[in-house]
């Protein structure tokens, strides 16, 4: 076997390895994320009547109306947005969600949750807190237990709405219809509900220490890179800056950019190192939502 066959043979055995493992990992966080979504529903929302926004509030307003099984609605209500997925997305994509919005209805069905807590406040906290939990580890895993998002995404191709519009106006929708159908009380619930799951699953997708990119212009842009390497432990990228105008006038010497990306909770430790370099220095900060490699602070499940 020749060296340019070895080197295609282990880059195939290092490709397989890796789906392997992915597919472990994806496995996992559907499975844990199915039981939590289930818990929230089955522990606090269903034996309560409560209702949560998107394709779920849907299923539950459903549900609270006709007295339809949950785990049937969960499953018909997603058809379309699997459709969706598989032609937006893809077939992966929608396969995974089949799976997991199927895994969900078969825990509504024949898991047991004795109910927790008859306390409005509690149920509307925590119920949307494991069910948020449950999203975001589906999610994490490749899939959704809740088409809303594919909807947005599927949607805003098409109108000049944002993925963030379509979602507020059709909760808006859902919640306006509790409200007329049920009573104010439920739907006011039903927005807090939401709105703690909406920020779980936030947490669970992109975690405490969501990353930060910052582009640093200095003059002293040596020392700044130095002190990022060695002080911090991260890694940083030199782009090449021309000539500009800047608050000393026109700029006639080009100079280095220093490009980082950081987590939240390392940056004010970032500007207080750059404060004692140089206090003049130009930052640009910029939310990331996902980072890939690099010298960057893991976070946790990764």
């Amino acid at each position: 076997m020749s060296s340019q066959q070895r080197l295609i043979e282990l880059k195939k055995i290092r490709v397989k390895k890796i789906t392997i493992i992915r597919g472990i990992k994806d496995t996992v966080f559907i499975s844990l994320g199915v039981l939590s979504a289930a818990f929230g529903l089955k522990g606090f929302l269903l034996p309560n009547d409560f209702l949560d926004g998107g394709v779920m509030g849907i299923s539950l307003l459903t549900n609270v109306l006709t007295d339809i099984d949950l785990a049937y609605l969960v499953v018909i209500i997603n058809i379309p947005f699997i459709i969706v997925g598989y032609k937006q997305i893809s077939k992966l994509f929608a396969l995974k969600t089949l799976i997991a919005i199927t895994a969900l209805a078969l825990c509504l069905s024949f898991f047991e949750f004795r109910s927790i807590t008859d306390d409005k406040l509690l149920i509307a906290v925590f119920g949307g807190f494991f069910l948020g939990c449950g999203i975001g580890l589906s999610i994490r895993g490749g899939s959704v237990i809740d088409g809303t998002e594919v909807l947005a995404i599927y949607v805003s191709r098409n109108t000049p709405l944002t993925v963030g519009d379509i979602i507020l106006i059709f909760n808006i929708a859902i919640f306006s219809v509790a409200a007329w159908l049920i009573n104010m009380e439920t739907a006011l619930y039903a927005i807090l509900t939401y709105l703690i799951a909406s920020k779980t699953v936030d947490f669970v997708v992109h975690g405490i220490e969501e990353y930060t990119s910052v582009m640093i212009v200095s003059e002293k842009s040596v020392e700044i890179k130095d002190a990022i390497t060695e002080k911090m432990g991260r890694g940083v990228t030199i782009l090449k800056g021309k000539s500009g105008y800047g608050k000393t006038g026109h700029r006639t010497k080009d100079q280095d950019v220093i490009f980082s990306v950081i987590t939240r909770l390392e940056l004010q430790k970032l500007k207080m190192e750059i404060a004692k370099i140089d206090p003049d220095a130009f930052v640009v900060e910029n939310s990331v939502n996902d980072i890939k490699g690099g010298m960057i602070k893991k976070r946790p499940l990764e």
